[in-house]
């Protein structure tokens, strides 16, 4: 049997009853096979013993005592169990065990009984103290306690001593008989371990090397069968035709001949790369990635003069009715002087102007239509569907772009991103799309001033904000929240919004923004701010994809330690849109995290987008980067990108080989290797990329 075809209820394994199992669902855990990918995030190596007797600060104790005696300490409520243990040597050293919350110990660490104990000790009140340890039954079996004992993610209600009772179980009953997936010749060729042998030690190793190589050949495995999908799709891209379209550059020439502004090197480069697809016999499938205000629109809008020149229309979807509506007047404004028939479509336009703006696209009447998710809805024809435009590509599910996409006769595919992809991610969930990068800004631009602020010495960043108000200039505050907490004491908009207003900037025009804003009071509120009516805006996130406003200089972003490293590159990228100054004030908690460190370094180090982005990949890893877990991508279980980025080239180079030799590798009486690539990846089929 094969690891993917274990969907058998975790009520199953020895040890699991529904309550346990429905607190295994917590991790994500549903079936066996979830249970045995649920790997340990680390390891204790207790293969050596250390006798209490040397006992160092930061050096955890492993060793075999002897409980002498139960004391108490503090009263009522507040009465807690120690328990005294001494060591079996002739100098019988002796430590205090403090239980704290744990008085039901007494009845397990009976005096005179003798036990394996391991924990962190401290000197204190003249004697040596463990307020966190381990204790498990003595017996005779020689090195029981010497062993490498593994440390899991765990979910309330389930310990490290449940969770790998419940695991040692399942590999023994279930683990130790799977099928391998990956050829012997294969597994010899890269020295990688079966795939029993692999999961008998990757949970509970000889050491913590045989782990590291467990763990290895646990990787490539994934790694070879993503790769797969991703190549399947490259081949089937490939292999789908049609009448190659006949490129003119007419309209092109026409609006950069009315541009005030010359492209940049970069946007020439990935306009170019662009023709080239459009004209192809195969349907194009690009991503096309750059930095906040980079001009990957200008781009995408000349690339639609080249479809619509040809006699087809094109769809630009936007995640947000805020962005949507910018990318409809930037459209307006630079191609109607062409001739181009463009419009605009939300969930918000109702009868009976909807009824007349579908039946114009129907009858072709529409050349180029911007909206949000309403143009994939069913009711959306086309007459003539050439090209799709998706901005802010990672906040789509896979489905979302397929409903799009099928609405046209193999129409080519541009996904825009201003959050740019690790390579690493890049030859994974985009390993069958076409590149293109823009890493220049447009001539003129300033890099945006960064600065840290400790909370509760905001005084000099307010006298900054109102020195830049006062110059005519606007102003963004960024919260976490939209409302106070009760379990959190970060500040929020909405109470911050009031203090601005009323106490600090009571001289200026304030308005708040967030998600629970009315549409229509949202879209008001940007209008007013666009137009230079407002003067600081107070809002949380949801402006991290936002319009474009040249006239504001400052961000300001509070509890910036709390952020991920992507919204803060966005947020920072909301200013420095023209030829001024503009400045970016990262206040951050009096304790962060070192996570939260990492990411105020990293963003005062840096401003290169694709530098961040490698960054944010090590730090939050792959499944939380970009939203990925929220817009379909697949979430590796063992691999990790930012680690395994060499391994992930060789299974790569190995899935493609294969895939090159034999292109029918996939087909249905190849059921191993298809099956696997089903199970594991459900949205290989769809076209052009895997989120």
């Amino acid at each position: 049997m094969f690891l993917r075809e274990l969907h058998i209820p975790v009520t199953q394994v020895v040890g699991v009853g529904p309550r346990t199992a429905k607190l295994l669902e917590g991790l994500g855990i549903g079936d066996v096979a979830d249970l045995l990918l649920h790997l340990p995030r680390d390891y204790e190596d207790r293969r050596h013993p250390v006798r209490l007797r040397d006992w160092q600060a930061g050096r955890p104790v492993n060793t075999i005592v002897t409980v002498t005696a139960h004391r108490y300490f503090g009263r009522g409520r507040r009465k807690t169990l120690k328990v005294i243990v001494e060591e079996a040597d002739p100098q019988g050293t002796r430590a205090a065990l403090l239980c704290f919350g744990r008085s039901f110990l007494s009845k397990t660490l009976e005096v005179g009984e003798r036990f394996f104990l391991y924990g962190q000790f401290r000197h204190r009140y003249g004697e040596i103290q463990s307020s966190s340890f381990e204790v498990e039954p003595w017996s005779e079996e020689e090195g029981r306690n010497l062993r490498v004992l593994p440390i899991y993610p765990l979910t309330a209600g389930v310990g490290q001593g449940l969770m790998r009772r419940i695991m040692q179980r399942t590999v023994h009953d279930y683990g130790l008989n799977l099928e391998d997936e990956l050829s012997s010749d294969m597994r010899e060729r890269h020295d990688l371990d079966d795939k029993a042998q692999s999961l008998a030690e990757v949970h509970f190793p000889k050491s913590v090397e045989s782990a590291a190589r467990a763990r290895r050949s646990l990787a490539f495995e994934e790694l070879f069968y993503f790769q797969l999908a991703v190549g399947r799709r490259a081949l089937r891209r490939k292999s789908t035709m049609r009448p190659a379209r006949r490129t003119k550059t007419r309209l092109q020439q026409t609006l950069l001949a009315r541009l005030p502004f010359q492209l940049t090197p970069d946007q020439k480069s990935a306009l170019e790369e662009i023709n080239q697809d459009l004209g192809s016999e195969r349907p194009m499938a690009r991503l096309l990635q750059g930095e906040v205000g980079s001009g990957k629109t200008l781009v995408a809008l000349l690339a639609s003069l080249e479809v619509i020149e040809s006699g087809a229309q094109v769809a630009f979807m936007a995640p947000t009715e805020l962005l949507a509506r910018q990318h409809a007047e930037i459209t307006a404004r630079h191609l109607s002087p062409l001739g181009i028939r463009p419009a605009y479509l939300s969930g918000n336009i109702k009868d009976p102007h909807r009824r007349e703006l579908l039946q114009a696209l129907e009858a072709g009447e529409v050349d180029l239509v911007v909206g949000t998710h309403a143009l994939f809805t069913g009711r959306v024809k086309f007459a003539n569907l050439g090209l799709v435009i998706v901005d802010e590509q990672h906040r789509f599910g896979v489905l979302q772009r397929l409903a799009l996409t099928e609405k046209g006769r193999s129409p080519d595919l541009l996904l825009m991103t201003a959050t740019p992809i690790p390579r690493t991610l890049a030859m994974t969930a985009f390993g069958d799309l076409d590149v293109s990068t823009i890493r220049t800004m447009p001539e003129g631009r300033k890099p945006v001033i960064t600065h840290l602020a400790r909370q509760g010495n905001e005084s000099k960043v307010h006298e900054w904000v109102r020195r830049e108000l006062g110059r005519g200039h606007q102003a963004y505050f960024v919260y976490p929240l939209i409302e106070q907490s009760d379990v959190s004491d970060l500040r929020d908009a909405e109470s911050m919004f009031e203090e601005l207003q009323r106490v600090i900037f009571p001289e200026f025009t304030v308005a708040l923004l967030h998600s629970r804003v009315p549409d229509d009071r949202k879209t008001r509120t940007m209008e007013s701010f666009v137009r230079g009516e407002i003067d600081l805006l107070v809002a949380t996130s949801v402006v991290e994809v936002g319009v474009d406003v040249p006239n504001a200089t400052v961000m300001v972003i509070e509890h910036a330690d709390r952020f991920g490293l992507a919204a803060l590159h966005q947020l920072r990228g909301r200013v420095g849109r023209s030829e001024t100054q503009s400045y970016a004030f990262l206040i951050y908690g009096e304790v962060p995290t070192e996570t939260g460190k990492s990411r105020l370094k990293a963003m005062l180090e840096t401003s290169d987008g694709f530098e961040i982005a490698e960054e944010d990949l090590r730090l939050r890893g792959p499944g939380e980067l970009t939203g990925t877990r929220q817009s379909g991508y697949y979430t590796l279980s063992v691999a990790d990108l930012a680690r395994d980025f060499e391994l992930l080239k060789t299974a790569r180079q190995d899935a493609f080989d294969l895939l090159a030799a034999d292109p029918g590798l996939l087909r249905p009486e190849n059921r191993v290797v298809r099956e696997v690539v089903e199970r594991t990846h459900p949205f290989e089929d769809a076209p052009f990329g895997g989120g």
